[in-house]
């Protein structure tokens, strides 16, 4: 009974106070257009609400006096909720990560490369790496040639904008690439 009880608490929704259950003398009223009535009394507001079959909101109560709405109080709910549920939709960029070997084949090369368009496409940021072992730190000019082979059949497929230049670590080579949104609208205006 008791976690029913908290989860009721959790899930309850905006607080909004209407009516009566506004704690305030004054407050500044807005009609239902959107006019700025002005200053006015608590029980006035209520009344002209009443008088207009509508419920008295209260909007914000971070000035002073708080700011009151005339509005339909289901209507202004439903509204809260849907801003809400866009906020917690909006998608955030990810990072995917694509792994190359030092001896990776132009086949694979290739590969990779389609898999990255796919992440690019779905508007994510793509760290390309490289890891070396053994000898191969010391053939780093080799290794930045294949990243760079790499990058170009990339760019050839989609455009791309190199977010973090190739910087090397004592033991791989990293760097970040993007969609590149504005030389996709320049390429489909020439043609």
């Amino acid at each position: 009974m008791r976690n029913k009880k908290r989860y009721n608490q959790r899930h309850r929704g905006p607080k909004v106070r209407a009516n009566e259950y506004i704690r305030a003398k004054e407050v500044r009223l807005i009609d239902e257009t959107g006019k700025q009535i002005g200053v006015v009394p608590l029980e006035e507001a209520i009344q002209t609400a009443k008088e207009r079959n509508l419920d008295l909101v209260q909007v914000t109560d971070k000035v002073d006096p708080p700011v009151c709405k005339i509005v339909e109080y289901g209507k202004y709910l439903y509204q809260l909720q849907k801003k809400e549920k866009e906020k917690k939709t909006t998608k955030s960029t990810e990072i995917k990560g694509l792994r190359l070997r030092f001896n990776i084949s132009p086949h694979d090369l290739e590969t990779r490369a389609n898999q990255a368009e796919k992440f690019l496409k779905k508007g994510n940021l793509v760290k390309i790496e490289m890891l070396l072992r053994g000898r191969e730190k010391g053939l780093g000019q080799f290794a930045r040639e294949k990243i760079n082979n790499f990058v170009q059949t990339l760019n050839e497929k989609i455009p791309i904008k190199i977010e973090s230049s190739l910087k090397r670590t004592p033991n791989k080579f990293i760097m970040i690439v993007s969609r590149d949104q504005k030389q996709e609208g320049k390429s489909k205006e020439n043609t």
